[in-house]
Parts: C-alpha cells; sequence; structure tokens
C-alpha cells in the first residue's frame, strides 16, 4: 500500500483519495458453523484440482481455518465474522472498497443468493456505520 500511495503522489495524484479495493472470495450465512460447512468442500474441491495442476500438496482445513481467521484471504462466517474481518482490512490497509466473491456453480444457488443478501443488507451497513465512525474519531 505504500508503494502504491508513493508511486501515485510521484505520479502527480492526491494519495488521500486513491480508491483501494479487495476483491476476496468468500461465503457468509446464519452461522459461522454453517458458513464453514458449506463452503469448505468446494473450496477443497477447487484447491485440489489446482494443486494437483501445479505441483502443490492438498488443501486441508487446517488451510482453510488459516485463510479465514481474521488475517486470512478468505472472508468466511456469519455476519459478524465478516464484517469484523473487512473492518480490520479497512483499519489496517486502507481499502475504501469491498468485493465479495462468491461460488459459482460449486454451491446451491439458494445458498449463494442468501450469502449475497446477508453482505447487501446486513454486512454493508454495519460496515459503513462502523468505518464512519472510526475515521470520525481518527482524523
Amino acid at each position: 500500500m505504500d508503494l502504491y500511495k508513493r508511486a501515485a503522489s510521484q505520479a502527480g495524484h492526491d494519495p488521500s483519495k486513491l480508491a483501494v479495493a479487495s476483491h476476496s472470495h468468500g461465503f457468509i450465512a446464519e452461522s459461522l458453523e454453517e458458513a464453514i460447512e458449506k463452503f469448505f468442500p468446494p473450496t477443497q474441491q477447487a484447491m485440489d484440482l489446482l494443486a494437483k495442476e501445479r505441483g502443490w500438496g492438498p488443501y486441508t482445513k487446517q488451510t482453510f481455518d488459516h485463510a479465514r481467521s481474521l488475517e486470512g484471504a478468505l472472508y468466511v462466517g456469519d455476519v459478524n465474522t465478516v464484517t469484523k474481518k473487512i473492518i480490520f482490512l479497512r483499519k489496517n490497509v486502507g481499502i475504501t472498497r469491498f468485493m465479495l466473491h462468491v461460488p459459482v456453480g460449486s454451491m446451491p444457488h439458494e445458498d449463494v443468493m442468501r450469502a449475497i443478501e446477508l453482505l447487501g443488507k446486513e454486512v454493508a451497513p454495519i460496515v459503513r456505520q462502523e468505518v464512519l465512525q472510526w475515521e470520525k474519531e481518527n482524523v
């Protein structure tokens, strides 16, 4: 992020006005347990296929659990878990936009649609409110 901002500044742009986005894979469900139960199997299947093609080891539950931790790359969980991760990313990296890539074709359509609904109706409003409050306190 520092390099990005320095390069922008050197090119004559105001770094404080840069849009910074995170495009992350994940899944939101009613509970953390449900999200893990529904998202791990198709993720493992996809990652194992990539692993086979690229000479990696198998994708394990331990790898998955690490990736869905607070500092991990996956945004998997209930509304509260995913909200906390997005806010953490905003406060520590400075993202101004977040896009959640949900599974397409590897999970039941109604589960994917519910994840999108939870993101838009529950996660996003909380994130917006928390970010506004945090920015007011840190200006």
